[in-house]
């Protein structure tokens, strides 16, 4: 059996990208390690969420033990960066200011540690432009390199499907989507479609264990029937370098 250890920016994204695979991975008996860049200091807050004296940061902490316990996950870990923001941020210690090199030393580690056989990332656009994300990919598309971890699978949105996802939900909700930015990537580009369609209950597990981050907008996804959100969040994917054109993979850990 293998080891998968899977990088993310901040607590709830590795459930909405990742979440099938890790399930997957777990439940075919391999080692399964998530990383975390940061706590997610800067996520949803409404008024009266935190009890006295407790961060956002804490509070992210704790519901990230929650959904990988969910997810199958052996083994969690938080890097110790600070959450940027959607802004990018200009000056301060965050993630996305933190020195590359310095950042993927730590994440190499525990890819050493770990005898890691295949790292996640994001895209090199951070899916959908986050600072943090876009750091994501270039900190652990280094550390693979320093860990010699060959298998780099850089998890994204295929663009196509998306669409098609807001659409139906606009429609479900009687509402009128506006034209927004391309997300993600175009399905030609993709080179790795994962059928976790067995696992999207645990993913909704998982989301609902961040509680902290369900929004009235979210709850349109936590709130789907059964079948709904299995066609909606059942296939993960993934672009790897060195494959391709077209999808030439469908498991992280073949």
């Amino acid at each position: 059996m293998g080891t998968l250890v899977s990088f993310h920016a901040h607590p709830n994204d590795d459930t909405t990208t990742c979440g099938g695979v890790l399930r997957k991975a777990h439940e075919d008996g391999h080692r399964v390690v998530l990383v975390l860049a940061t706590r997610g200091e800067l996520g949803y807050n409404p008024e009266g969420l935190l009890a006295e004296g407790e961060t956002l940061g804490d509070r992210r902490a704790v519901e990230a033990r929650a959904a990988a316990d969910v997810l199958g996950v052996d083994r969690l870990e938080f890097l110790g960066y600070t959450d940027s923001g959607m802004v990018a941020a200009g000056e301060g210690s965050t993630f996305q200011t933190a020195d590359v090199e310095e950042a993927a030393q730590k994440l190499a580690t525990i890819l050493r540690e770990e005898n890691a056989d295949v790292l996640t990332v994001y895209d090199e656009a951070g899916t959908y432009g986050d600072p943090d994300h876009i750091q994501v990919h270039r900190v652990g598309v280094r550390a693979a390199e320093l860990a010699g971890t060959a298998k780099v699978f850089q998890t994204t949105i295929n663009r196509e499907q998306i669409k098609a996802n807001q659409q139906a939900l606009a429609q479900q909700a009687g509402v009128e989507l506006p034209a927004g930015p391309d997300f993600g990537t175009p399905e030609a580009e993709l080179t790795c479609r994962v059928d976790v369609s067995a696992y999207t209950e645990y993913k909704r597990k998982a989301l609902l264990a961040h509680a902290s981050q369900i929004t009235p907008q979210s709850t349109l996804f936590t709130d789907l029937p059964e079948d709904t959100f299995r066609t909606m969040f059942g296939t993960e994917w993934f672009i790897r370098a060195g494959q391709g054109p077209g999808i030439t993979e469908t498991d992280l850990m073949a």
